[in-house]
């Protein structure tokens, strides 16, 4: 009865503070015209702000709706920082994609910052129901798309969609992120594009930008989600920020983008998004 009593406050003062942290970067934060580097501004005017329909999207958001209206059951393995929501091991797959998935708005701006970059590989750390992946492999159909999940319920979902969507350039790891990231990276020539949406924790975070600084560079593109999840992740993305090989972040609230462009002075961007 304790965990039920004290549950609740803990969680209303979580919302409390995040909503505090989107107040004050909606409130410092740039738009485009607030943005002084040439490159910075180019990528906020062509791709961030870039809110036109695509009919790319559709499918996906199609596979999005069957997901929020599935009521199979399956049971989550959850082997990183677990959800603020709802900790139960056995959902409903339209409960996951209610509280996990990111946002159609979320989704395709991650979509536009893949296709933008052009890579040859890309990595995602956090499958869920594959969603955010079709979005990656739609974005760069040439480009082999890796992406790790550590729940193998989740995965075999995320699989069908794959296969549903007819994505042809996936491929589909399950087990634990500690031992399969290290491994991918060391098995990539270099590091194009990673999206890290594993295990929010601080020490997590960190010990996943380390393993891929050996196979950056002045291309590579390193995309954090949830920088303002908990005090710890906020820490996380303050160290990366500061690391001597970051030349350019730019914070949109909901995810950080990490660049390591040679011969650019270091600046970080608050962006409105």
């Amino acid at each position: 009865m304790q965990i039920k009593i004290f549950s609740l406050p803990i969680f209303v003062a979580m919302v409390f503070q995040f909503f505090a942290e989107y107040i004050k970067h909606r409130l410092t934060a740039k738009s485009r015209h607030g943005t002084h580097s040439p490159f910075v501004y180019k990528l906020t005017d062509e791709v961030i702000y870039d809110f036109s329909d695509k009919k790319v999207y559709n499918d996906i958001e199609a596979k999005r709706k069957k997901l929020l209206n599935d009521d199979n059951l399956i049971t989550v393995t959850d082997l990183g920082a677990g959800s603020h929501l709802n900790k139960n091991r056995t959902k409903k797959v339209k409960q996951i994609a209610k509280n996990a998935l990111k946002t159609p708005r979320l989704a395709q701006l991650i979509f536009r910052l893949a296709a933008n970059h052009q890579p040859k590989n890309m990595i995602e750390l956090g499958t869920c129901l594959g969603v955010t992946t079709a979005y990656l492999a739609k974005a760069q159909p040439t480009a082999n798309v890796l992406t790790i999940e550590g729940c193998p319920e989740t995965a075999k979902v995320a699989h069908q969609n794959f296969n549903d969507l007819a994505l042809k350039n996936i491929e589909l790891q399950v087990g634990n992120f500690n031992e399969l990231l290290p491994k991918a990276i060391g098995a990539a020539e270099q590091l194009d594009f990673v999206y890290v949406d594993g295990n929010h924790t601080k020490e997590a975070t960190l010990n996943y930008f380390n393993w891929c600084l050996p196979k950056i560079n002045e291309n590579s593109l390193l995309i954090f989600d949830d920088i303002y999840w908990s005090k710890g992740m906020k820490e996380a993305w303050q160290e990366i920020k500061n690391h001597p090989q970051v030349t350019i972040t730019i914070d949109l609230f909901w995810i950080g983008l990490v660049y390591f462009k040679k011969g650019q002075a270091k600046e970080h961007f608050k962006v409105k998004f």
